[in-house]
């Protein structure tokens, strides 16, 4: 397992090591405006380029753009729809604007995923994957306008905040006082990017991550201490997680981004594709102004 884990963040660290420079004298990553997506609104076939196995169920996939000399051109935040077939899912790149030719996406693979076993599967070459960015796809923009971001993450919904802290940490001079994020998995195993987010986290005292593991007992982590699961919260992310690790209570210069599996959303938030919040926030006192669904 321990070895497992060591490729897991060597690909990782390899992958991403322009990123953790960020903040470290290393240049911003450049911001584009929306509109200047590669992809426009109608699907385009992309070759896969490359493909590096990141942990036991999860790939980084780099595809090339039309033109091997442009980058992506996306706006922080927004995504991209992937289609495969009939398939169509929406996906929030890992790489930033500073990669030309290609761009990368971090994508769990599952045997019955419609759209993950696909992007798991196709070979090297392929272009049977295609891809479009509509205005639906701009998310909310950087920079965000709050002194304080609370940041509540599941599985690989770790994506969009990954792209929200290339600009918050990698940007010089940005003024956000607090970032903090509760990432949600069931293993440590499943972690992901974690190496990348404690290397922020040592870089920026602004930056705190709290990771909560649904499915590991405490007990498993003292026998595997290499793990270095030891001090991770177990459980689902709850009330008093968000009290203590993010926020207690709402104001006009705090606003918590959620990404997760649908029954996160239920649970904390109210359903995804809802502006109105329910479940745990609203409860505390959150409202529309102060959370943001991805």
């Amino acid at each position: 397992m321990a070895a497992k884990i060591g490729r897991a963040c060597s690909s990782s660290r390899r992958v991403f090591s322009s990123l953790v420079d960020a903040g470290a004298g290393a240049p911003p990553p450049p911001l584009a405006p929306p509109g200047q997506c590669a992809f426009g609104e109608g699907f385009t076939p992309a070759p896969l380029l490359a493909r590096a196995q990141v942990n036991h169920d999860s790939q980084l996939l780099t595809f090339g753009l039309p033109a091997a000399s442009s980058s992506l051109g996306l706006s922080t935040c927004a995504c991209i729809l992937a289609q495969s077939g009939d398939v169509v899912r929406p996906y929030t790149p890992v790489s930033t604007n500073a990669q030309q030719g290609s761009f990368d996406l971090l994508v769990k693979c599952y045997a019955d995923g419609a759209m993950s076993k696909a992007l798991g599967e196709v070979p090297i070459g392929d272009t049977s994957i295609a891809f479009k960015h509509i205005d639906v796809n701009v998310k909310l923009q950087y920079p965000f306008g709050k002194k304080r971001i609370g940041m509540i993450a599941g599985g690989s919904g770790i994506t969009p905040m990954l792209q929200a802290l290339q600009a918050l940490i990698g940007i010089h001079g940005d003024s956000t006082e607090e970032i903090r994020l509760l990432f949600g998995n069931k293993l440590s195993e499943d972690i992901l990017c974690r190496d990348l987010l404690e290397a922020w986290a040592a870089r920026d005292d602004r930056f705190t991550v709290t990771h909560v593991l649904s499915e590991e007992a405490e007990e498993e982590a003292e026998e595997e201490a290499e793990e270095g699961a030891r001090g991770m919260l177990r459980g689902f992310i709850d009330r008093e997680m968000i009290r203590q690790h993010l926020f207690a209570t709402p104001d006009d210069d705090t606003i918590l981004f959620l990404c997760g599996p649908p029954p996160m959303y239920d649970a904390l938030c109210g359903p995804r594709g809802e502006p109105e919040v329910g479940g745990v926030l609203a409860r505390m006192g959150f409202g529309e102004s102060h959370v943001y669904k991805f």
